[in-house]
């Protein structure tokens, strides 16, 4: 009996040792964020940034999940923040010695239109002041440029066409006429030197209102952040317009430019670069500048990307320079509430978001911005009146040579469809919508919806109760997909209602997700997956195996070769893998580096997960991660 149970002992410890080397079969890791871990991430989409003489840098994001709403950074780290993640407009910032004003968010004690005061050693607010008379905008900036001189404060209030101008103690002073004004800066008499982005120019205006001249950039330039360097009575003025570059203007008499810094035409430049790749002076959307006591120059990019909700911009890109031009480093954090997929014409090497291209390991590389606002304005990925939060959720397929990349936002009900090619780089074309008119429908996508790797379309359209498949049926000389008419399919009455659907064309298998039954939410998912072999080839009504989903809220779907990957929402930010074959829950990825990589909560998305097997057989999932301002990439070798 010794014996029996030694062995049975020994067993034991096999399948110990056996199932904790099972779960170690997996590796975490991030990108879109310059550091892993919650308490270093990089903020989520800065825009406007105030530098101190010492060198400590203030940035100004509308949201943060998980720090206040101004982030401090100090030698290139993270050194903390300000306020709650919600407290800050974020179009605005500036600071003195003491203090740091910044622009407020909407509230419902001060509306819109505020500018909030904030010690820098204690960081409490100690003051708030009523700038603009418009107090009802939740969205757009009321206030759109700070600055300080001396014991002044200087405010843009863009509605109200002036800039208004108090003492650093909130002592309204004076109003100064100035259409659309937007960023400020001061030289060392206090004079102003005003931005007006619309037009192209920037003013310069005494304290009492005196015109004392102006610099007119060009119609198509658009001035969107000034620095006045004292030292070299240099005018710093970064351009949003197609130039997207910092201009440097001798300013101690009659203005005139003296040189430029950064490449011309910024990350769409085609003569140093691919058209969209970003880097050191391939700047996209320029939002601040700043110089320390020591001459190094940050520039502050916040990428392309982002409708209304400005909380959900393209993110944030820090640059750093020394005295002599030269790259310092990078702070970036350029996903919140989105996700990348992996890009089988890389074999997964890089990973494709609804705006950006990632590559890399331990934070990875940001590769490219696939937006061109100036080609192409109405892209609905900036469209200001386009129904989506940001459309940050990509799906991509890889059909030969060319690439096919659906963007859309958190919860979507409709989806965006872009291609690439060789002229225009990395920069997405924008090519339709589903809903639209190329897919005669406007119906709303409400019961699943998947881009498969074959470059096919499923849509599960609302109130049609089917399932809508559009075939591709090839592409043009440019690139451009084209699908054929849409093929409906009942769907099975043992998954209504349905809530996700999954395609994979390579072993024609559907994967069919029900929503909860009884409940008006149509973006949630149920407790039963149905999984059919033979989908086209005629088997639509037995599925096999039904996988049963145990752990609560089951919320995103994704699925590679044999595997179902499922995440959860308000529980935890495990990842299940279920098997295709079996049904069986195989592997739960949770975090093989804690110390390193913050996986955040939970998936509070759709589609936040997105997954794909390599060549070499390990499968690359990939997982939104709004906590961290990140993307989660788990490499499982099963």
């Amino acid at each position: 009996m010794k014996g029996i149970h030694a062995v049975f002992v020994a067993a034991l410890l096999i399948a110990a040792a056996s199932s904790q080397c099972h779960a170690q079969q997996y590796t975490t890791d991030w990108v879109a964020n310059t550091f892993g871990t919650d308490a270093a991430h990089v903020g989520n989409a800065a825009r406007s940034m105030w530098v101190a003489p010492e060198g400590v840098v203030y940035t100004a994001s509308m949201w943060d999940e998980n720090e206040g709403g101004i982030a401090i950074y100090r030698n290139g780290q993270s050194a903390g923040s300000i306020g709650e993640h919600a407290e800050f407009q974020g179009g605005a910032i500036t600071g003195n010695a003491s203090h740091l004003f910044a622009a407020l968010q909407f509230n419902g004690t001060d509306g819109s239109g505020a500018v909030g005061r904030y010690d820098r050693v204690t960081h409490a607010r100690d003051l708030t002041i009523a700038v603009s008379a418009d107090t009802t905008e939740r969205w757009a900036d009321v206030i759109t440029g700070l600055a300080t001189w001396q014991q002044f404060l200087y405010a843009s209030d863009f509605p109200g066409n002036r800039v208004r101008i108090y003492t650093t103690a909130g002592t309204w002073v004076r109003d100064l006429a100035v259409t659309g004004p937007g960023a400020l800066a001061t030289d060392t008499q206090g004079n102003l030197w005003i931005a007006q982005r619309a037009t192209g120019t920037v003013q310069h205006m005494s304290p009492t209102g005196a015109m004392l001249g102006a610099i007119d950039l060009g119609a198509s330039a658009r001035p969107s952040a000034l620095y006045f360097d004292p030292a070299k009575q240099h005018l710093l003025i970064g351009d949003q317009g197609p130039d997207m570059d910092v201009k440097s203007y001798d300013v101690s008499a009659a203005p005139f430019l003296v040189r430029t810094f950064g490449v011309r035409g910024g990350y769409l430049d085609t003569s140093t670069g691919t058209k969209g790749q970003v880097g050191p002076k391939r700047f996209t959307r320029i939002t601040g500048l700043g110089k320390d006591a020591a001459g190094n120059l940050y520039v502050l990019n916040n990428p392309w990307g982002g409708t209304w909700d400005l909380g959900r911009n393209g993110g944030t890109d820090l640059h750093a320079y020394d005295y002599a031009g030269r790259f310092r480093y990078a702070l970036q954090s350029l996903n919140f509430e989105g996700i990348a997929a992996p890009d089988p014409l890389t074999d997964g090497a890089y990973l494709y978001g609804g705006t950006n291209i990632y590559s890399g390991t331990a934070g990875g590389s940001f590769v490219a911005n696939t937006v061109d606002p100036f080609s192409y304005p109405s892209d609905p990925r900036i469209d200001m009146n386009d129904q989506g939060r940001g459309e940050h959720f990509a799906q991509l397929a890889a059909v030969g040579a060319n690439r096919i990349l659906v963007a859309a936002g958190q919860n979507p009900d409709i989806f965006y469809l872009f291609h690439f090619n060789a002229a225009n780089g990395y920069v997405a074309i924008p090519d339709a919508s589903i809903p639209g008119a190329a897919f005669n429908t406007a119906a709303r996508i409400r019961n699943g919806f998947c881009l498969d790797s074959k470059g096919g379309i499923w849509a599960g359209l609302d109130k049609t109760n089917a399932i809508w498949h559009y075939p591709l049926t090839g592409f043009d000389a440019g690139g451009k997909p084209a699908w054929g008419a849409g093929i409906a399919t009942a769907i099975p009455r043992t998954v209504a209602p349905l809530s996700r659907i999954i395609y994979l064309p390579d072993s024609d298998t559907m994967i069919l997700a029900q929503g909860i039954v009884g409940s008006a939410d149509w973006t949630a998912i149920g407790t039963r997956i149905e999984v059919y072999h033979g989908w086209l080839a005629g088997n639509t009504t037995a599925p096999d195996p039904v996988i049963k989903i145990t752990a609560p809220n089951p919320k995103s779907i994704t699925a590679a070769g044999n595997y179902l990957f499922v995440g959860y929402v308000h529980t935890v930010p495990n990842i299940d893998a279920f098997n295709l074959s079996t049904g069986s829950l195989d592997a739960t990825l949770a975090n093989s580096s804690p110390d390193t990589v913050y996986v955040g909560n939970d998936v509070d998305s759709m589609y936040g997960l997105r997954s794909y097997r390599r060549s070499n057989g390990e499968y690359l999932i990939t997982k939104d991660n709004y906590n961290g301002s990140s993307i989660v990439v788990y490499r499982w070798n099963p």
